[in-house]
């Protein structure tokens, strides 16, 4: 019987030993299976592109750019994995085979980079990884190109991932803030393909939100209704895409006042608020993030309405903002001018100015969009937060409302609400065109679109 550990196989406490007859039965039998000789990635040219615009930055430098490693989620299981976003977008390459592989981009000479890919082949069938190696066997967690497929796809040069290890030191993107940056800033403008894959991560992404309305009768009667919203959504998610880009916050009543309420266990109250902020990610990655704030029962109540149409109102203001050369921050600032006059007139505050009104907001209303649900978050300030707009920026607008139900600063009838409203604009030459828009915003056509759901 060989010895698992000493061949580098990862086998478990309770896998059956193999026997040399069976392993001399396994190495053998087995036809060609072969990818398709014309498998590409759409993605191809642009990768290229890409990757010559982030060679230009670092003439002479060898980068590395991980995809990242296997994490243990309880003893020998691990965590779903997902390519690092920079790894993604340079590369195309996005399944959940491109675990411990690497980007290197090799100086071949002064102004330019040869781009060479470390990754793990297929396992052979000559050997035993591919039936007993619970982490990489192809009969345990499927099949990965070969080196030639995998260069045909991407149009990269690969070599065996063994390889990587004898490379001289560079610059490594997972440990290098100075790298991580450049390719955060490369990000911020999306390019035409980038920007149909987050239209179709939107589009999947209402889609779910009209599931959820149609299943609200079977989670309302659920002691966790939270937790059923979460699982319908999940559903979609999943169906059509990589699953959900962020944990899905489903949060009714109360927990709605908690900005990254992800719990989602409580019981739902047909009298009460349902706070949704959820996007589906594409197989590519990119992901939406959309939030609607629905009324249980299908109807607003006076108060409810009264908090809602607020903060709608302050989104309006934000995406009137939105335009290319306006400042990052101009749609925030907005958004809170309204939120804090509309407090001041209820009595809330005793004027509109300083910032009180945070308070009662508590976050920014808005961030970049794409790969990453808060995209682009390694870049320079004077360049994200503290600059200005550019066309083909995919970005949130997303102002709210969290009245806490322990706040004594608030009349008691608007103790305990939460409203949040997002939408993601793609910014063009004349302004911000709404992505989401398929998913009704004001009260009354949220109303209607509940009721017509409900029917069906």
């Amino acid at each position: 019987m060989n010895d698992p550990a000493a061949t580098g196989i990862r086998t478990v406490s309770h896998d059956l030993p193999v026997s040399p007859e069976f392993e001399t039965f396994m190495a053998g039998g087995w036809a060609p299976t072969p990818l398709p000789g014309d498998a590409r990635l759409s993605v191809a040219d642009a990768t290229a592109a890409r990757r010559e615009r982030l060679s230009a930055l670092f003439p002479g430098e060898r980068l590395i750019v991980p995809a990242g490693e296997l994490r243990v989620r309880s003893n020998d299981m691990d965590h779903r994995f997902r390519p690092h976003s920079a790894y993604a977008w340079l590369t195309g390459l996005t399944g959940e085979d491109q675990a411990g592989h690497a980007l290197v981009l090799e100086p071949a000479g002064p102004h330019r980079h040869e781009a060479v890919l470390y990754a793990r082949p297929r396992s052979p069938r000559d050997g035993t990884e591919f039936y007993r190696d619970r982490r990489y066997g192809e009969f345990w967690v499927g099949r990965r190109p070969d080196l030639t497929e995998a260069e045909r796809m991407t149009g990269i040069r690969c070599a065996h991932l063994d390889a990587a290890g004898q490379l001289p030191p560079g610059r490594d993107a997972s440990r290098d803030p100075g790298l991580a940056t450049a390719l955060s800033e490369l990000r911020l403008v999306k390019d035409a393909w980038e920007i149909g894959q987050l239209q179709r991560a939107v589009d999947h992404t209402a889609a779910g939100f009209a599931d959820v309305v149609r299943a609200l009768p079977r989670a309302l009667a659920h002691p966790r209704g939270e937790r059923w919203i979460e699982g319908v959504f999940g559903l979609r998610a999943r169906a059509e895409g990589n699953g959900t880009g962020y944990e899905t916050i489903a949060a009714s009543g109360a927990h709605a006042c908690v900005l990254h309420w992800i719990r989602n266990d409580g019981r739902l109250d047909p009298g009460d608020l349902l706070l949704l902020d959820a996007g589906v990610e594409t197989d590519t990655l990119y992901t939406a993030d959309i939030t609607r704030t629905l009324p249980l029962s299908g109807r607003f109540s006076p108060v409810q309405r009264q908090v809602y149409e607020l903060v709608l109102a302050a989104q309006d203001a934000g995406i009137a903002a939105l335009r290319p050369g306006a400042r990052f921050r101009d749609f925030h600032r907005a958004a809170m001018r309204v939120i804090a006059e509309g407090l001041a007139e209820w009595g809330v505050l005793r004027s509109p100015e300083g910032d009180l009104h945070r308070r009662y907001t508590l976050c920014g209303s808005g961030h970049m969009l794409g790969l990453d649900v808060h995209d682009c978050a390694q870049a320079r300030a004077d360049v994200y937060l503290d600059g200005v707009l550019e066309e083909g920026q995919v970005l949130t607008v997303e102002p709210g409302l969290y009245l806490q139900s322990d706040d004594e600063t608030l009349p008691a009838e608007l103790r305990g609400i939460g409203v949040r409203v997002e939408d993601d604009l793609v910014n063009t030459a004349d302004g911000a065109r709404l992505m989401s828009g398929a998913l009704p915003r004001t009260p009354d056509a949220i109303e209607t679109w509940m009721g017509e759901l409900l029917e069906n």
